[in-house]
Protein backbone atom coordinates (compact mmCIF):
# COMPACT_ATOMS: atom_id res chain seq x y z
CA UNK A 1 0.00 0.00 0.00
CA UNK A 2 3.20 2.14 0.42
CA UNK A 3 2.93 5.52 -2.25
CA UNK A 4 4.95 8.00 -3.02
CA UNK A 5 4.40 11.01 -1.67
CA UNK A 6 6.52 13.47 -3.13
CA UNK A 7 5.59 16.05 -0.32
CA UNK A 8 8.06 15.55 3.52
CA UNK A 9 4.14 14.52 4.87
CA UNK A 10 3.15 12.88 8.29
CA UNK A 11 0.77 13.78 11.54
CA UNK A 12 1.29 15.63 14.43
CA UNK A 13 -1.36 14.71 17.62
CA UNK A 14 -1.63 17.98 18.18
CA UNK A 15 -5.54 18.36 19.29
CA UNK A 16 -7.59 19.45 22.42
CA UNK A 17 -9.57 17.17 24.41
CA UNK A 18 -9.52 13.04 24.42
CA UNK A 19 -5.76 12.13 23.52
CA UNK A 20 -5.05 8.67 21.21
CA UNK A 21 -4.13 6.03 23.97
CA UNK A 22 -1.05 4.42 23.66
CA UNK A 23 -2.15 1.13 21.78
CA UNK A 24 -3.50 3.04 18.71
CA UNK A 25 -0.41 5.53 18.65
CA UNK A 26 1.87 2.53 18.49
CA UNK A 27 0.26 0.00 15.77
CA UNK A 28 -0.50 3.56 13.96
CA UNK A 29 3.52 3.90 12.75
CA UNK A 30 3.57 0.66 10.38
CA UNK A 31 0.02 2.45 9.16
CA UNK A 32 1.78 5.50 8.22
CA UNK A 33 4.76 3.59 6.91
CA UNK A 34 2.35 1.90 4.74
CA UNK A 35 0.91 5.34 3.69
CA UNK A 36 3.56 6.75 2.64
CA UNK A 37 4.34 9.56 5.71
CA UNK A 38 7.19 10.11 6.83
CA UNK A 39 6.87 11.23 10.32
CA UNK A 40 4.76 11.06 13.38
CA UNK A 41 5.16 14.17 16.53
CA UNK A 42 3.63 13.69 19.48
CA UNK A 43 2.08 16.88 20.90
CA UNK A 44 -1.27 16.00 21.88
CA UNK A 45 -2.86 19.79 24.27
CA UNK A 46 -3.68 17.43 27.44
CA UNK A 47 0.15 16.82 27.66
CA UNK A 48 0.81 18.86 30.62
CA UNK A 49 4.54 18.11 30.87
CA UNK A 50 4.89 19.28 27.39
CA UNK A 51 2.83 22.29 28.23
CA UNK A 52 1.67 24.27 30.94
CA UNK A 53 3.23 22.11 33.23
CA UNK A 54 6.69 21.82 31.01
CA UNK A 55 8.45 22.74 34.29
CA UNK A 56 7.63 19.46 36.12
CA UNK A 57 10.11 16.34 34.96
CA UNK A 58 8.48 13.37 33.17
CA UNK A 59 7.10 10.80 35.37
CA UNK A 60 9.34 7.59 34.13
CA UNK A 61 5.96 5.70 33.13
CA UNK A 62 5.86 8.66 30.61
CA UNK A 63 9.36 8.17 29.26
CA UNK A 64 9.27 4.71 29.05
CA UNK A 65 5.97 5.21 26.56
CA UNK A 66 7.57 7.90 24.63
CA UNK A 67 10.33 5.79 24.34
CA UNK A 68 8.68 2.64 22.96
CA UNK A 69 6.29 4.98 20.73
CA UNK A 70 10.12 6.43 19.45
CA UNK A 71 11.64 3.00 18.72
CA UNK A 72 8.12 1.33 16.59
CA UNK A 73 8.33 4.54 14.82
CA UNK A 74 11.95 4.04 14.18
CA UNK A 75 11.31 0.22 13.27
CA UNK A 76 8.95 1.47 10.57
CA UNK A 77 11.12 4.45 9.21
CA UNK A 78 8.53 6.78 10.38
CA UNK A 79 10.68 10.01 12.10
CA UNK A 80 9.71 10.28 14.96
CA UNK A 81 9.14 13.85 17.05
CA UNK A 82 7.69 15.53 19.92
CA UNK A 83 6.16 19.11 20.36
CA UNK A 84 7.50 20.98 23.23
CA UNK A 85 4.74 24.18 24.30
CA UNK A 86 7.13 26.26 27.06
CA UNK A 87 4.44 27.90 27.84
CA UNK A 88 4.60 32.16 28.24
CA UNK A 89 8.67 31.44 28.99
CA UNK A 90 9.36 34.28 26.92
CA UNK A 91 7.67 36.24 30.38
CA UNK A 92 10.25 35.43 32.50
CA UNK A 93 13.00 33.47 30.85
CA UNK A 94 15.63 33.78 33.77
CA UNK A 95 18.30 31.44 34.93
CA UNK A 96 15.59 29.28 36.69
CA UNK A 97 13.77 29.50 33.82
CA UNK A 98 16.88 28.16 31.54
CA UNK A 99 17.45 25.24 34.14
CA UNK A 100 14.04 23.99 33.82
CA UNK A 101 14.12 24.17 30.09
CA UNK A 102 17.26 22.76 29.43
CA UNK A 103 16.35 19.67 32.21
CA UNK A 104 12.85 19.04 30.09
CA UNK A 105 14.83 19.32 26.76
CA UNK A 106 17.49 16.88 28.42
CA UNK A 107 14.78 14.42 28.61
CA UNK A 108 13.46 14.43 25.18
CA UNK A 109 16.82 13.68 24.33
CA UNK A 110 16.68 10.46 26.43
CA UNK A 111 13.96 9.68 24.48
CA UNK A 112 15.63 10.21 21.31
CA UNK A 113 12.94 12.28 19.28
CA UNK A 114 14.19 12.84 15.77
CA UNK A 115 12.07 16.12 14.82
CA UNK A 116 11.85 18.46 18.36
CA UNK A 117 9.07 21.11 17.78
CA UNK A 118 8.79 24.11 19.82
CA UNK A 119 5.27 25.67 19.93
CA UNK A 120 4.01 28.87 21.32
CA UNK A 121 0.64 28.94 19.79
CA UNK A 122 -2.15 29.29 22.33
CA UNK A 123 -0.40 31.81 24.63
CA UNK A 124 -0.28 35.70 24.79
CA UNK A 125 1.31 37.42 22.07
CA UNK A 126 1.00 41.19 22.51
CA UNK A 127 4.48 41.69 24.33
CA UNK A 128 7.31 43.73 23.61
CA UNK A 129 10.19 42.39 21.68
CA UNK A 130 8.25 39.06 21.92
CA UNK A 131 10.74 37.79 18.34
CA UNK A 132 13.58 38.27 20.16
CA UNK A 133 12.30 36.72 23.26
CA UNK A 134 11.18 33.51 21.52
CA UNK A 135 14.17 33.42 19.38
CA UNK A 136 16.23 33.53 22.59
CA UNK A 137 14.48 30.52 23.96
CA UNK A 138 14.35 28.49 20.30
CA UNK A 139 18.57 29.13 19.72
CA UNK A 140 18.46 27.74 23.64
CA UNK A 141 16.50 24.66 22.92
CA UNK A 142 18.24 23.62 19.46
CA UNK A 143 21.50 23.97 21.04
CA UNK A 144 20.66 21.48 23.91
CA UNK A 145 18.60 19.71 21.65
CA UNK A 146 19.70 16.15 19.67
CA UNK A 147 17.01 16.13 17.24
CA UNK A 148 18.01 16.30 13.74
CA UNK A 149 15.16 18.72 12.46
CA UNK A 150 13.40 21.69 14.62
CA UNK A 151 10.20 23.23 13.83
CA UNK A 152 8.53 26.07 15.55
CA UNK A 153 5.02 27.26 15.60
CA UNK A 154 4.80 30.96 15.69
CA UNK A 155 2.15 32.71 17.91
CA UNK A 156 0.17 33.72 15.28
CA UNK A 157 1.06 31.16 12.80
CA UNK A 158 -1.87 31.95 10.32
CA UNK A 159 -3.36 35.71 9.35
CA UNK A 160 -7.00 34.41 10.48
CA UNK A 161 -8.05 37.24 12.78
CA UNK A 162 -8.99 34.92 15.48
CA UNK A 163 -5.61 35.32 16.65
CA UNK A 164 -5.07 38.68 17.23
CA UNK A 165 -9.05 38.53 19.38
CA UNK A 166 -7.48 35.36 21.59
CA UNK A 167 -4.08 36.13 21.43
CA UNK A 168 -3.80 40.17 21.54
CA UNK A 169 -2.49 41.69 19.12
CA UNK A 170 0.99 41.00 17.65
CA UNK A 171 4.11 43.61 17.90
CA UNK A 172 4.65 45.12 14.52
CA UNK A 173 5.93 42.76 12.23
CA UNK A 174 6.30 39.99 14.02
CA UNK A 175 6.57 37.30 11.83
CA UNK A 176 9.00 39.38 9.52
CA UNK A 177 11.23 39.98 12.71
CA UNK A 178 10.59 36.12 13.87
CA UNK A 179 11.37 34.92 10.58
CA UNK A 180 15.02 37.16 10.11
CA UNK A 181 16.45 36.31 13.67
CA UNK A 182 15.70 32.17 13.62
CA UNK A 183 18.06 30.07 11.73
CA UNK A 184 16.32 29.62 8.09
CA UNK A 185 17.02 25.79 8.66
CA UNK A 186 14.46 25.73 11.14
CA UNK A 187 11.44 25.23 9.77
CA UNK A 188 7.96 27.49 10.77
CA UNK A 189 4.87 26.41 11.16
CA UNK A 190 1.63 27.71 9.48
CA UNK A 191 -2.15 26.67 9.03
CA UNK A 192 -3.22 28.71 6.30
CA UNK A 193 -5.31 31.82 5.70
CA UNK A 194 -7.57 30.68 8.47
CA UNK A 195 -6.49 28.57 11.86
CA UNK A 196 -8.67 25.74 9.82
CA UNK A 197 -7.88 26.29 5.87
CA UNK A 198 -9.60 24.08 2.95
CA UNK A 199 -7.17 24.99 1.04
CA UNK A 200 -3.37 26.98 0.31
CA UNK A 201 -3.08 28.58 -2.60
CA UNK A 202 0.15 29.49 -4.26
CA UNK A 203 -0.51 33.14 -3.68
CA UNK A 204 -1.14 33.27 -0.10
CA UNK A 205 2.01 30.46 0.25
CA UNK A 206 4.18 32.88 -1.28
CA UNK A 207 3.49 36.29 0.60
CA UNK A 208 3.84 33.62 4.19
CA UNK A 209 7.18 33.04 3.07
CA UNK A 210 8.16 36.25 1.91
CA UNK A 211 7.59 37.60 5.62
CA UNK A 212 8.48 34.06 7.53
CA UNK A 213 11.80 33.93 5.52
CA UNK A 214 11.43 30.14 4.39
CA UNK A 215 8.51 28.21 2.94
CA UNK A 216 5.99 27.37 5.29
CA UNK A 217 5.58 23.71 6.91
CA UNK A 218 1.83 23.26 7.02
CA UNK A 219 -0.08 22.44 9.99
CA UNK A 220 -3.13 21.03 8.52
CA UNK A 221 -6.58 21.22 10.76
CA UNK A 222 -8.95 20.72 7.72
CA UNK A 223 -9.88 17.48 9.50
CA UNK A 224 -9.49 18.32 13.02
CA UNK A 225 -12.94 17.99 15.11
CA UNK A 226 -11.77 19.08 18.48
CA UNK A 227 -13.31 22.31 18.62
CA UNK A 228 -17.24 23.07 20.03
CA UNK A 229 -18.20 23.21 16.22
CA UNK A 230 -16.85 20.23 14.97
CA UNK A 231 -16.99 17.80 17.45
CA UNK A 232 -20.00 16.45 16.71
CA UNK A 233 -18.71 15.83 13.44
CA UNK A 234 -16.71 13.19 11.74
CA UNK A 235 -14.70 14.22 8.69
CA UNK A 236 -13.75 10.72 7.06
CA UNK A 237 -13.16 11.83 2.95
CA UNK A 238 -11.11 15.51 3.30
CA UNK A 239 -11.34 14.94 -0.52
CA UNK A 240 -15.14 16.53 -0.61
CA UNK A 241 -13.62 19.80 -0.05
CA UNK A 242 -11.93 21.94 -2.06
CA UNK A 243 -8.43 20.99 -0.32
CA UNK A 244 -5.03 21.86 -2.54
CA UNK A 245 -1.81 21.88 -1.53
CA UNK A 246 1.22 23.30 -3.93
CA UNK A 247 3.69 20.94 -3.12
CA UNK A 248 6.60 22.74 -4.70
CA UNK A 249 6.22 26.23 -1.94
CA UNK A 250 5.63 24.90 1.01
CA UNK A 251 8.90 22.96 3.24
CA UNK A 252 6.02 20.13 4.17
CA UNK A 253 2.92 19.17 5.70
CA UNK A 254 1.65 17.79 9.41
CA UNK A 255 -1.85 16.85 9.18
CA UNK A 256 -2.74 17.09 12.80
CA UNK A 257 -5.92 14.45 12.51
CA UNK A 258 -9.74 13.56 14.69
CA UNK A 259 -9.32 13.26 18.09
CA UNK A 260 -10.89 9.24 16.92
CA UNK A 261 -7.16 7.79 16.41
CA UNK A 262 -8.61 4.68 13.73
CA UNK A 263 -11.40 6.70 12.24
CA UNK A 264 -8.62 9.56 11.52
CA UNK A 265 -6.69 6.72 9.53
CA UNK A 266 -9.36 6.44 6.98
CA UNK A 267 -9.36 10.59 6.51
CA UNK A 268 -5.41 9.77 6.13
CA UNK A 269 -5.19 7.40 4.05
CA UNK A 270 -7.81 9.72 1.82
CA UNK A 271 -4.86 12.52 2.43
CA UNK A 272 -2.73 10.18 0.42
CA UNK A 273 -4.73 9.89 -2.63
CA UNK A 274 -5.10 14.21 -2.52
CA UNK A 275 -0.91 14.55 -1.62
CA UNK A 276 -0.44 12.27 -4.81
CA UNK A 277 -1.95 13.89 -7.03
CA UNK A 278 -1.81 17.67 -5.44
CA UNK A 279 -5.74 17.50 -4.55
CA UNK A 280 -7.45 16.28 -7.67
CA UNK A 281 -7.79 12.52 -6.56
CA UNK A 282 -10.85 10.42 -7.53
CA UNK A 283 -13.13 9.46 -4.39
CA UNK A 284 -11.23 6.47 -2.81
CA UNK A 285 -13.74 6.39 0.71
CA UNK A 286 -15.30 3.18 -0.62
CA UNK A 287 -11.67 1.33 -1.03
CA UNK A 288 -10.23 2.88 2.18
CA UNK A 289 -13.18 1.63 4.06
CA UNK A 290 -13.26 -1.76 2.78
CA UNK A 291 -9.88 -2.24 3.21
CA UNK A 292 -9.44 -1.04 6.93
CA UNK A 293 -12.51 -1.53 8.60
CA UNK A 294 -13.71 -4.90 7.35
CA UNK A 295 -16.82 -5.43 4.89
CA UNK A 296 -19.54 -5.44 7.27
CA UNK A 297 -18.50 -2.38 9.09
CA UNK A 298 -17.05 -0.66 5.73
CA UNK A 299 -20.70 -1.25 3.99
CA UNK A 300 -22.65 0.27 6.70
CA UNK A 301 -20.26 3.23 7.63
CA UNK A 302 -20.36 4.44 3.46
CA UNK A 303 -24.17 4.72 3.87
CA UNK A 304 -23.66 6.98 7.17
CA UNK A 305 -20.64 8.83 6.28
CA UNK A 306 -22.70 11.92 5.06
CA UNK A 307 -24.37 11.51 8.23
CA UNK A 308 -21.58 11.82 10.42
CA UNK A 309 -19.35 14.08 8.44
CA UNK A 310 -22.30 16.67 7.48
CA UNK A 311 -25.01 16.84 9.54
CA UNK A 312 -23.39 15.36 12.82
CA UNK A 313 -24.44 14.59 16.44
CA UNK A 314 -27.15 17.94 16.77
CA UNK A 315 -28.99 16.77 13.72
CA UNK A 316 -28.79 12.99 14.02
CA UNK A 317 -32.03 13.40 15.95
CA UNK A 318 -33.30 10.38 19.03
CA UNK A 319 -34.13 8.03 17.38
CA UNK A 320 -31.56 7.56 14.19
CA UNK A 321 -29.08 7.72 16.90
CA UNK A 322 -30.27 5.45 19.23
CA UNK A 323 -30.30 3.24 15.98
CA UNK A 324 -26.97 4.29 15.05
CA UNK A 325 -25.34 3.29 18.63
CA UNK A 326 -26.73 -0.21 18.47
CA UNK A 327 -25.63 -1.14 15.50
CA UNK A 328 -21.99 -0.18 16.30
CA UNK A 329 -22.08 -1.23 19.45
CA UNK A 330 -22.77 -4.67 18.46
CA UNK A 331 -19.97 -4.31 16.62
CA UNK A 332 -17.42 -5.15 19.80
CA UNK A 333 -14.21 -6.27 18.15
CA UNK A 334 -13.94 -3.95 15.74
CA UNK A 335 -12.61 -0.26 16.76
CA UNK A 336 -13.70 1.72 14.12
CA UNK A 337 -17.12 0.55 15.08
CA UNK A 338 -16.23 1.33 18.86
CA UNK A 339 -14.55 5.18 18.07
CA UNK A 340 -18.04 5.51 16.38
CA UNK A 341 -20.26 4.51 19.37
CA UNK A 342 -18.14 6.20 21.80
CA UNK A 343 -18.67 9.30 19.52
CA UNK A 344 -22.61 8.78 19.31
CA UNK A 345 -22.51 8.31 23.07
CA UNK A 346 -20.80 12.19 23.14
CA UNK A 347 -17.60 10.40 24.94
CA UNK A 348 -15.37 13.30 22.93
CA UNK A 349 -16.28 16.46 24.61
CA UNK A 350 -14.91 19.45 23.34
CA UNK A 351 -11.97 21.20 25.82
CA UNK A 352 -12.85 24.79 26.53
CA UNK A 353 -9.43 26.15 25.97
CA UNK A 354 -9.81 25.13 22.06
CA UNK A 355 -9.46 28.42 20.12
CA UNK A 356 -11.63 27.23 17.24
CA UNK A 357 -14.39 26.81 20.02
Amino acid sequence: MHTDIKIKAGVIEGFFGKPWDWSARLSGASFLRDCGFRFFIYAPKSESFLRRGWREPFPEQSLEHLRELGGRCRQSSVAFGIGLTPFEIYLNYDKNAQVLLRSKVLQINEVGADILCILFDDMRGDVEGLPDLQARVISDVCAWSNAESFIVCPTYYSYDSRLTRECGPPPKAYLQDLGRIVDRRIDFFWTGEKVISDGYSAHHLANVAADIGRKPFIWDNYISNDSKTRTGHLFLDPSTGSWDLPASLVAGVAINPMNQAYLSRIALWGYRHLLRHEGNAQPVLPEICRALCGPSVAERLLADTNLFQNAGLAKLGTDIRRDLLDWYESEKLNPYAQEIAAWLRGEYACDPQCLTT
